[in-house]
């Protein structure tokens, strides 16, 4: 399939658009977007206003793809770090390892699997917030802007199936994240135990805790366009 178009302010901006941390059936899973030649696009403010634009919950920049030096925003901010799109860019780019402002995120492919290896401390702030079954997760409303909320809850604790659903509490039409990586490895580090999550409408993401400190992220990832 061919990258996406979109016309803007510095000419005609091909970018990629994948779907990341799949359904066994390739459904659901989070759209990512992905502008290849981030020098199209070099500005701070333009990459802002682009990933405005385009609307994703996050967008990505790549500034060297064989290095894998990359640059993440939300529709309203720049993050140094963020799982759905390092997962999604380590497969689109099929490298060893991400250049992030966080750090060196540790990539690889196994089988359907893309994984990155992060720290916790890398994530943004986030709220971990246990319910008592998977039931009480689904049933949740969406809560006003303000708080970063990741709400869990064991579907099978003894065999580290979790149910899970993100709102990222921000005033920019995203109320809830189909697949956030990031808070899945905060949850992972929190637990100390490998997890098989199901966030969303159905997207799965896998973890599993490293030695000091690491955690892997791992799940599908589909070319949409």
């Amino acid at each position: 399939m061919t990258a996406a178009t979109w016309v803007f302010d510095a000419g005609v901006t091909d970018y990629d658009v994948l779907r990341v941390f799949c359904s066994p059936n390739g459904g659901y899973g989070n759209e990512l977007g992905v502008i290849r030649e981030g020098s199209h696009i070099p500005e701070r403010d333009e990459r802002q206003a682009f990933a405005a634009k385009l609307g994703f919950s996050e967008t990505v920049f790549v500034d060297d793809p064989e290095r894998g030096v990359i640059d993440i925003y939300t529709p309203t901010l720049r993050l140094p770090f963020a799982g759905h799109p390092c997962v999604g860019t380590a497969w689109l780019l099929d490298v060893p390892e991400l250049v992030t402002p966080a750090g060196l995120v540790g990539a690889r492919l196994d089988g359907e699997f893309s994984w990155i290896e992060a720290r916790a401390e890398w994530v943004p702030a986030r709220t971990l917030r246990r319910y008592g079954s998977a039931a009480e997760v689904d049933a949740l409303p969406v809560p006003p802007p303000g708080e970063w909320i990741y709400a869990w809850a064991w579907e099978d604790e003894a065999a580290g199936r979790v149910r899970a659903r993100a709102f990222p509490g921000r005033d920019d039409g995203i109320e809830e994240d189909e697949a956030t990586g990031a808070a899945a490895l905060l949850l992972t580090h929190e637990l100390g135990r490998a997890l098989n999550i199901t966030q969303g409408r159905g997207s799965q993401l896998l973890t599993a805790p490293q030695p000091m400190g690491w955690v892997e992220v791992g799940g599908r990832v589909f070319l949409e366009r």
